[in-house]
């Protein structure tokens, strides 16, 4: 039996939690406010009406900023050139391949659909005209538009569900409302204001779902934990990055879940466990088949042959309509001539008369034996024969090249076979040497010998052409053929090395049969391809399409390691140190500068090292038996704040750990919370502790403990003055944001409010003076 006074404490909490509004993360005396220390201002302000009348002064606002001149500029801008053309790809249905998952670029497509683009418009390159293009650019970027101002309002209904006030919620929404680096990005057709709505939105659903915790198994509670896995998955299907936000909402849960496992507040076990069973549909299994469904629907849509046909395996090409591996596709047979070439750098294997020096620079001594190398043209050099090791019948499908065969190469016009062997290559001295062997002498026969497996293979499926991609592992010393970008020095025409990698199963080591030059059985090639009549593969399932996708996502993503002039580190990002320029026009000399409102930024860096600096002094004060902070009010610190500060760190620490391109843009998603954690930190420093005494049973007074109180008088006329600074900041970087109007070398340097923006236009020193 549980004890009776845990009952009764358990049952005390539910009534009064009923009654307020608690933080998302709240567990116990949460602060309450004694209705006669308000202020008239302070009961107006938190009036249904002057709510009501704030939300749509914020909202008009939001829209008002983003929609300005938003047909401004009439050109591609930006990464418009990717996410514009992949909503025409769904138009036309083509398939393309893209690190980011589809939901956002759905919607794009469904945009441009709704508002009548024809999908012909290929985005190619920055500056390209829309109007003269005839594409209805503005409606693709109304989608952007419309979920970026939202968001205000988000902001601000997440500081009321929080249990912040009116001028406390309205002051982080203004941050978000104001920032020029926000409104520049929900202007364009790009991807980040669709997961920052969705990323706002599942906030505020999980804020929801938490006030319910005392009454839990309801209709409404589950009706908020399941909205808050749907748009969890919207923001991780928006952007690859839009998976930290499942990340944060999984750090909480855990803090939910380690709480109701306290034997002191839930005796139960079995309790707990049908809590985390219900988690478990809610914020795991509901958000995977959502996410689920926006790969199905994006396959569904993408039926044709395509961009992204190359990166994807051949079997996943073979399924699209027209592609050129279900059209030409056809069976190697032995002694046929073909052509050979790397998978990633495209380049073909190819062997001339010319030697390897007999020394190399670094003093290494060669083998002196022909050269084999990698070619980016098409040559004769470039011919090899397939060669059989065993007994072959004279016609018929025995004649066939198959996975898990043994065969040769020989080279065509040297009449030589293809060898590797135990010397190391020419720039990779851990790497064998590849060469090649007269045919006539057989002395060296076992090295010219090479296993031939087919990627995803069962034993015995034919080797075809185009869609066949092979390993081809040297049977003595097992290292595979294989290739990388490095150039050879002048004595080999700077070809590209090819040596033998001592991993036959390195991802990179992959080969195709490009084409058939000259069958072997006598036949011509044209004849063999109206003869065999390639019949479509079975379709690929779902699931493997998927992973497929998943994994190239991963590896993409991780190798956009390319230098940009743009790019930046993030320990730059929350003190805006540098930007984006977007686009530039020379005519007018007008700019778009992705660059953040400067107050909005500093005073969120500030705001955040004042959050961690107050909570590290109040645990060493607690530490020497010091509370220099009311219980309620470092529950509203630890546990609704800090809500918000692990969704900022969630979006932001990962991008330390990451080597590929890195921009200003990745840290909006950690902006917002940034936001949201300013107001905390300011309702903390403008707010008062009061005592006042109450009366028991009418006979005796004492004082009652340390309440929470509102803001007073100061906390509106702080807000107003800030808000005028943000106005001031945002109005003077305005020209950078829409583009408009042009600027003169003077004046740009006047919006460089720090020395590391790279503006365009700038006056040069001597100009200036």
């Amino acid at each position: 039996m549980a004890d009776p006074s845990v009952r009764l404490r358990n049952r005390n909490r539910k009534s009064s939690a009923q009654r307020d509004p608690s933080p998302p993360l709240d567990d116990d005396d949460h602060p309450h406010q004694d209705p006669d220390s308000r202020t008239q201002l302070e009961v107006l302000l938190e009036s249904p009406e002057a709510n009501m009348l704030v939300v749509g002064v914020l909202t008009a606002l939001a829209f008002a900023l983003r929609f300005y001149k938003i047909n401004h500029p009439d050109q591609v801008v930006f990464d418009e050139v990717h996410f514009g053309k992949f909503a025409a790809y769904y138009i036309s249905r083509e398939y393309y391949f893209d690190v980011h998952p589809p939901f956002a670029k759905l919607l794009f497509g469904l945009a441009g659909w709704f508002v009548g683009f024809d999908g012909q418009f290929n985005f190619e390159n920055i500056g390209d005209s829309y109007t003269e293009n005839r594409v209805p650019y503005v409606g693709m970027r109304a989608l952007p538009a419309i979920l970026g101002s939202l968001t205000v309002p988000l902001v601000y209904a997440i500081m009321k569900e929080s249990g912040y006030g009116t001028v406390i919620a309205a002051f982080s929404a203004s941050i978000v409302l104001f920032d020029n680096a926000h409104i520049a990005q929900s202007r364009l057709i790009l991807l980040d204001a669709t997961l920052i709505f969705f990323l706002s939105l599942t906030m505020y659903c999980y804020i929801r779902f938490r006030k319910l915790r005392y009454s839990a198994f309801t209709p409404e509670w589950w009706g908020w934990m399941i909205a808050t896995g749907i748009f969890m998955a919207c923001a991780w299907g928006s952007k690859v990055n839009g998976v930290l936000t499942v990340v944060a909402i999984g750090v909480a849960v855990l803090v939910d879940l380690w709480d109701l496992l306290d034997i002191r507040k839930n005796p139960s076990i079995e309790h707990f466990w049908r809590h985390f069973a219900a988690r478990a549909v809610g914020l795991i299994a509901v958000p995977f088949v959502v996410y689920l469904s926006f790969f199905w629907i994006h396959f569904a849509i993408l039926t044709h042959s395509g961009t992204g046909d190359s990166f994807m395996s051949p079997r996943f090409q073979e399924s699209l309509a027209g592609n050129e591996l279900l059209m030409k596709s056809l069976e190697l047979r032995y002694y046929d001539t073909i052509t050979l070439r790397h998978k990633d750098t495209k380049v073909f294997l190819h062997s001339h008369p010319e030697r390897y020096p007999l020394r190399y620079d670094d003093g290494r001594i060669s083998s002196q034996g022909q050269q084999v190398t990698g070619y980016g043209h098409a040559d004769e050099n470039n011919w090899w024969q397939i060669i059989p090791t065993k007994a072959l019948p004279e016609t018929g499908r025995g004649r066939i090249v198959r996975h898990n065969d043994v065969i040769q190469f020989l080279h065509v016009t040297t009449d030589t076979y293809l060898l590797t062997h135990d010397v190391a290559s020419p720039l990779m001295p851990t790497n064998q040497e590849f060469t090649t062997w007269p045919r006539n002498d057989l002395s060296r026969y076992n090295d010219t010998l090479f296993h031939v497996y087919l990627n995803g293979a069962h034993e015995g499926e034919p080797v075809k052409s185009k869609s066949g991609y092979l390993r081809l592992v040297h049977v003595p010393t097992k290292v595979s053929l294989w290739s990388h970008r490095e150039q050879l020095p002048d004595w080999a025409f700077r070809q590209q090395e090819v040596n033998g990698d001592k991993n036959p199963m390195d991802r990179s080591a992959i080969w195709y049969a490009d084409e058939i030059i000259s069958a072997g059985d006598g036949e011509a090639v044209s004849a063999r391809n109206d003869a065999q009549q390639v019949k479509a593969p079975k379709p690929l399932g779902f699931f493997t399409k998927f992973v497929e996708l998943q994994l190239l996502m991963l590896q993409h993503n991780a190798g956009l390691t390319a230098s940009h002039p743009y790019a930046s580190a993030p320990i730059n990002w929350p003190f805006l140190l540098s930007g984006i320029s977007f686009w530039t026009q020379n005519e007018g000399q007008k700019q778009i500068y992705l660059i953040g409102n400067i107050v909005g930024w500093w005073t969120c860096a500030l705001a955040l090292s004042l959050y961690v600096g107050i909570l590290g002094a109040d645990l060493l004060a607690k530490r020497r038996g010091i509370n220099p902070i009311p219980v309620a009010v470092r529950n509203r610190l630890w546990n609704s704040a800090g809500f918000f500060l692990v969704v900022w760190f969630i979006h932001y620490f990962p991008f330390f750990l990451m080597s590929r391109q890195l921009f200003i843009h990745h840290y909006l998603p950690s902006h917002l919370a940034s936001a949201l954690v300013t107001g905390a930190v300011l309702h903390f420093l403008l707010s008062e502790t009061i005592e006042y005494p109450i009366s028991i049973a009418g006979h005796s007074t004492r004082r009652r403990p340390r309440q929470w109180a509102e803001l007073g008088t100061r906390g509106p006329i702080i807000v107003v003055v800030y808000f005028i600074a943000l106005v001031i900041a945002f109005l003077y970087i305005a020209p950078l944001t829409f583009g408009t109007p042009g600027l003169d070398g003077e004046a740009v340097n006047s919006k460089r409010l720090l020395s590391s923006w790279t503006l365009h236009f700038a006056a040069k020193p001597h100009e200036q003076a």
